[in-house]
């Protein structure tokens, strides 16, 4: 007998848990999946007003969910595109719209958002799954024609992050490619409590607006300079590129032309929006010193490396002193052997490629 009632009151412990993360069409919500409802309706109307949705705009949402956001948008907007994985909440949304006059204005998409082709749209709302945040992000800002405008919700930090200047903590190499392709704003902070399940953080709403033309500049190249100063971003330049194999690997793509041999500018990602890297987890947030001659890790690393890892620091290639002199004379001529990354504005980052490109420098 008491083992029976042990198991029916794990059973209906079991469906408590359950219905807590459940919404009112009975649905169950799963964390793993990044399933978080917006629940408050007030935060909905709070984002499609503040998206400023026009009458003859197609608006790309992802991950619509049960359809709370997806019913705000319709009412405004001329189409609404929804994007969703998850068959169930695909089935819930159809059943939502049916019989209504926004039937005919929403487009049903049932796929991966990182793996389909998307269509034109001007607008993006959406509160997406915080899991895809980098790679999302970055596929909008790919996707051509540009659109106007994306109001998405990130967690919290992720979205300080990608709004961070020059000096803040949180500034990083996220934060500078985000801005170097779109403006970013932080428009509204949202409590966990107002999402089913609840989230473990608090998110935020932000504002991306892609810039008009993009700027020209090869961007793995940009994005392997960026990668290289905010591998000790509290470092200066002139001791980040004082490293032994920041050296080695610069004057190998110098005297071959070539940029097969930078492992450190990132994975093997191919070269666009979608694949730069948005992630900051390898920047340094330490106050490093300035000790310039250290040979360390943090500099770039060398592809080919497939030898044992032990001898390599006896068996490293020297760096020519002239190339050692070259890469010093451009940050000396240009003002930035002193400077530091975390406080380095975008201009900065610009010239200082532009000036090793003009020597001959280059970082893909």
């Amino acid at each position: 007998m008491s083992g029976t009632g042990l198991r029916v009151a794990g059973g209906i412990a079991k469906k408590a848990a359950k219905a807590k993360n459940a919404g009112v069409s009975g649905l169950e919500f799963h964390k793993s999946k990044g399933q978080h409802i917006l629940k408050n309706p007030l935060v909905v109307q709070s984002i499609v007003d503040k998206a400023g949705v026009k009458a003859t705009d197609v608006v790309l949402e992802i991950g619509p969910g049960t359809g709370n956001l997806t019913m705000k948008l319709l009412e405004r907007a001329k189409k609404v595109i929804a994007v969703e994985l998850d068959p169930r909440m695909v089935l819930e949304l159809s059943r939502r719209v049916q019989g209504t006059p926004h039937a005919t204005s929403l487009q049903i998409i049932h796929g991966d958002f990182m793996k389909v082709q998307l269509p034109y749209f001007d607008l993006c709302v959406a509160n997406i799954p915080y899991n895809i945040s980098s790679p999302l992000t970055f596929k909008l800002l790919a996707h051509r024609p540009a659109f106007r405008a994306a109001i998405i919700m990130y967690q919290h930090e992720f979205a300080m992050r990608l709004v961070a200047r020059p000096g803040d903590a949180l500034y990083s190499r996220l934060a500078v490619n985000t801005q170097l392709l779109a403006r970013v704003s932080h428009l509204l902070k949202v409590g966990k409590n107002n999402f089913r399940p609840p989230p473990k953080v608090d998110s935020s709403v932000v504002r991306i607006e892609p810039r008009h033309p993009p700027p020209p500049i090869p961007l793995l190249e940009w994005d392997g300079l960026v990668r290289l100063a905010f591998g000790r971003k509290n470092k200066t330049l002139g001791a980040a590129f004082r490293t032994g194999r920041t050296l080695q690997a610069l004057e190998q793509n110098y005297v071959t032309g070539g940029g097969s041999c930078i492992a450190a500018l990132g994975a093997a990602e191919p070269a666009a929006p979608a694949a730069m890297e948005v992630s900051d987890d390898g920047d340094d947030d330490g106050d490093d010193d300035d000790g310039g001659g250290s040979d360390g890790g943090e500099g770039m690393a060398v592809d080919g490396g497939g030898a044992a890892a032990a001898p390599a620091r006896r068996s490293r290639a020297k760096v020519s002193p002239e190339f050692k002199a070259l890469v010093m004379r451009v940050l000396t001529a240009g003002g930035f052997e002193a400077m530091r990354p975390a406080k380095m504005t975008q201009d900065d980052f610009l010239k200082l490629l532009a000036d090793f490109n003009a020597a001959g420098i280059h970082f893909s």
